[in-house]
């Protein structure tokens, strides 16, 4: 599971996460949403130790990331953002590095990476180098490398980012069975659409602060308002809704 207990961040004057508390169980698909600049990604830093918080702590399957990172990231498994790998290693090599530094064997890891990248269409590509690969293939290689070791915690930056339908749906069945196996899957998504048909439960930030948690028709009810689009939903409760209409936007763009 995973723990973040009154998590601060600045960076100047400026609150990216501002006192965060949050709990996300073992077994459940967790969406963590929020307009750009809300703090997610930067709360997901902290939570896989690449950026250290101002206050607070979190707890990976029990361990605290600040006090203990090696064994709290021994549990972990992260899929950033942007998909930055070694250009002149092959996805063979890519993984045996990966597997390396989680202390797996080299036949353990051959073994799991080629049984990974079977399940996404990889394995012709065992040894090509990365750096010829599409961005899309990239996102299954990098998060291949994060479920070879058989994490307890699995969070995501946007995953779906360059995938084509194929590997979108790929990637959703995989965490809906990742997650229904007993794994504690984070994933911070802008698609509304999966996160309402993925997620168990919801979490939504603005200004480093969770505006609203529960599950889709709780965010609906939070917002005030019967069940439809969560895109409707989200918009009402960070204030997106009010921004310049179409019209206005080319109005001003023309001007």
């Amino acid at each position: 599971m995973i723990e973040i207990q009154e998590l601060s961040k600045k960076f100047g004057e400026f609150a990216a996460v501002d006192n965060l508390n949050l709990s996300v169980r073992s077994g459940e698909v967790f969406g963590f949403l929020g307009p750009n600049g809300a703090g997610k990604t930067t709360t997901i830093k902290m939570a896989t130790g690449l950026l250290k918080p101002d206050r607070g702590r979190v707890l990976i399957d029990g361990i605290d990331m600040s006090q203990e990172p090696e064994r709290a990231k021994a549990r972990l498994g992260y899929v950033p953002d942007r998909p930055e790998l070694f250009p002149y290693l092959s996805a063979r090599e890519t993984l045996q590095l990966s597997g390396g530094l989680y202390g797996l064997k080299a036949a353990d890891a051959a073994a799991r990476g080629l049984e990974l990248l079977k399940a996404f269409g990889l394995e012709d590509w065992l040894d090509e180098r990365v750096g010829n690969f599409s961005h899309g293939m990239k996102q299954k290689l990098i998060l291949c490398a994060a479920l070879l070791h058989r994490p307890a915690v699995l969070i995501l930056d946007e995953p779906m980012v360059g995938l084509d339908p194929k590997g979108g749906r790929q990637v959703k069945e995989l965490l809906r069975l990742l997650a229904d196996e007993g794994m504690t899957v984070f994933i911070s998504i802008h698609t509304l659409e999966i996160a309402e048909k993925l997620c168990d439960r919801l979490g939504i930030l603005l200004n480093g602060r969770l505006l609203a948690l529960g599950s889709v028709d709780e965010i609906h009810a939070f917002a005030g308002g019967e069940r439809g689009a969560l895109e409707d939903a989200f918009l009402k409760l960070t204030g997106e809704g009010e921004a310049l209409g179409l019209e206005e936007i080319l109005k001003q763009v023309r001007s």
